[in-house]
């Protein structure tokens, strides 16, 4: 598959009509987080001389949205609340491009479906059912909380 066959990232475009609009409302907070995503988007499109997808796209929001709370929590931690809002507000930012976060019954519905069509049980399942719910969960839910109780459920 070269380029060309490549389908732009609607979230992409989205992404830069509200840089553009950030601009004209001189909201420099919201630009500055827009331009951070923008920048990570062509880092890799550079890197990795591909054009992003949309699943790649969410992908590296997701990753994004991981940095900026672990991060928020360190600065939590640290006592340096400025530095902790600045990046909640960068959370916020970031999600607005992200799919809505699943309900955790809708979550644990598509966890049992996985596991049921899985060949395996116990942990040796672990890995073909996290490879199954990857990309139908990515952005939707934190893959974190997922594999845990992926894990809780076969182990349990």
């Amino acid at each position: 598959m070269s380029d060309s066959d490549v389908i732009p990232s609607e979230t992409q475009a989205v992404i830069k009509l509200a840089m553009k609009e950030a601009m004209k409302s001189r909201d420099k907070e919201r630009l500055a987080t827009i331009r951070l995503m923008q920048a990570e988007f062509k880092r890799i499109e550079v890197d990795e001389r591909i054009v992003l997808d949309e699943a790649r796209v969410l992908a590296v929001l997701d990753k994004m949205l991981k940095q900026r709370r672990d991060s928020q929590k360190q600065y939590e931690d640290a006592g340096r609340d400025d530095l902790a809002s600045q990046e909640a507000s960068e959370i916020a930012v970031i999600q607005e491009y992200l799919p809505a976060q699943l309900a955790d019954d809708e979550l644990d519905a598509i966890i049992d479906a996985a596991i049921a069509a899985a060949d395996g049980s116990g942990m040796q399942a672990m890995g073909a059912v996290m490879g199954q719910l990857k990309p139908q969960l990515q952005g939707r839910a934190d893959m974190g909380a997922v594999s845990q109780k992926v894990k809780a459920r076969l182990v349990g």
